[in-house]
């Protein structure tokens, strides 16, 4: 049985920093919640993260309605992503935003995603955010993106 449990941001950058397959975790966030198993003695074993933050991009975060779920890694449990992908939506809008929007590598299913209701609402190019006036080090994946919704 799968439990969704708090947890710290800085907890939670931890387990993203071990188990997440191509993304260190995010500076900060606004907040993060964590899924667990129930082992057979009753102890509550996390096995998946997910930490929300403000959007990436400026230019979501204009009406401050939006979230992004800027993290989300688990150790392969099934189920454990759509759990806490549902978690941050219901999270997030008793927090007061309308919007919550997160992005997928263009070559992963998102089944999680669809398992909790998200919806696919657009493709970013991908990129660098790195550009003359504020050049920055890449320590992420440059290619498309698949951007998705919740509200």
């Amino acid at each position: 049985m799968l439990v969704i449990t708090p947890i710290t941001i800085s907890e939670a950058r931890v387990f993203v920093n071990q188990h997440h397959r191509h993304h260190r975790a995010p500076q900060g966030g606004l907040f993060a919640c964590a899924v667990s198993r129930v082992a057979d003695d009753g102890a509550a074993l996390i096995c998946g993260v997910a930490i929300v933050g403000r959007p990436v991009s400026r230019h979501l975060d204009a009406d401050s309605w939006c979230a992004e779920v800027t993290r989300v890694a688990t150790d392969g449990t099934p189920h454990a992503c759509s759990a806490l992908y549902g978690a941050c939506w219901r999270a997030a809008r008793a927090l007061g935003y309308q919007r919550l929007i997160t992005y997928t590598l263009k070559e992963e299913s998102g089944v999680s995603l669809k398992a909790a209701g998200w919806k696919v609402i657009g493709e970013s190019k991908g990129g660098s955010w790195s550009c003359k006036s504020r050049p920055r080090v890449d320590k992420h994946p440059l290619q498309a993106k698949i951007k998705w919704e919740k509200s």
